[in-house]
């Protein structure tokens, strides 16, 4: 189970192990007794540059987030569009294909929906999200067996409008699948939490006496930046996620139809 799949326990165990670097800079600081006034100056250059690149960090990596989170929401307009149009180009392959292809796509729609609704909170989130794909794969299996045969029994550029359109949904779903696993690396990751952790030791190292609650204070904000860049960069297991808007406006069309 990957861990950034919850951003919450990411803010907490953030927190929690800045907060103890923040302490732990102090303790030594003390032991050592401290900055003498000629050495502040200059660590107080560092300590500032130190923050700047955290910053800027923290920065890109919720850039990265942003943009993949959109990509996901762009993908998921494309496959209700691709759906929508093969459902119409259906009425292409004849009366008996049109209607059995339009069925699966109705079934393929309902199992994109519950794609999207798999959450990584749920304690059946593995069998659930095996369970889908495994469908998933056989509908689209099917679905092509009964847009591709018609065509090739019967080969025209009228059917063969309708394959492609099949093509089209098909590719769709790999395209969303890969925009879902398109996420900030995990060394991107370890280098923003080596970054922070130096941060905050050394912002620790030259307070002048070690006090807890005033060593919350960065921790805290970078464990709240740590935590939104995880819940939207999280395509299963945040609350900012996309939803199935597009998908489920085409399902609700199918009820008329």
């Amino acid at each position: 189970m990957n861990p950034l799949n919850f951003p919450t326990l990411v803010g907490v165990l953030t927190f929690l192990l800045l907060w103890f670097a923040a302490w732990a800079g102090g303790k030594v600081s003390q032991r050592r007794h401290g900055l003498s006034e000629e050495m502040r100056p200059d660590f107080g250059v560092i300590l500032a540059a130190s923050l700047t690149l955290l910053g800027l960090i923290i920065g890109f990596s919720f850039s990265m987030a942003t943009a993949r989170y959109d990509m996901r929401k762009t993908y998921e307009e494309a496959e209700a569009n691709a759906i929508g149009a093969e459902y119409v180009r259906a009425d292409l392959l004849g009366p008996t294909e049109a209607s059995q292809v339009k069925r699966l796509l109705r079934q393929y729609t309902e199992l994109r929906i519950q794609a999207y609704s798999i959450h990584a909170y749920n304690a059946h989130y593995g069998d659930d999200l095996t369970r889908n794909n495994q469908q998933t794969a056989q509908i689209q299996n099917q679905l092509w067996v009964a847009a591709s045969q018609p065509a090739m029994a019967q080969p025209t550029p009228v059917r063969a409008l309708a394959v492609a359109g099949m093509n089209d949904v098909l590719n769709s779903q790999g395209y969303t699948q890969a925009a879902w696993w398109n996420r900030i690396p995990v060394g991107a990751w370890c280098l923003m939490f080596g970054i922070a952790v130096f941060c905050n030791v050394l912002l620790g190292y030259g307070a002048h006496e070690v006090r807890v609650g005033l060593f919350m204070v960065l921790p805290l904000v970078v464990a709240i930046s740590f935590f939104l860049i995880a819940d939207i960069d999280s395509p299963r297991g945040g609350v900012i996620r996309v939803r199935p808007q597009n998908l489920q406006s085409l399902q609700a069309g199918f009820g008329g139809q």
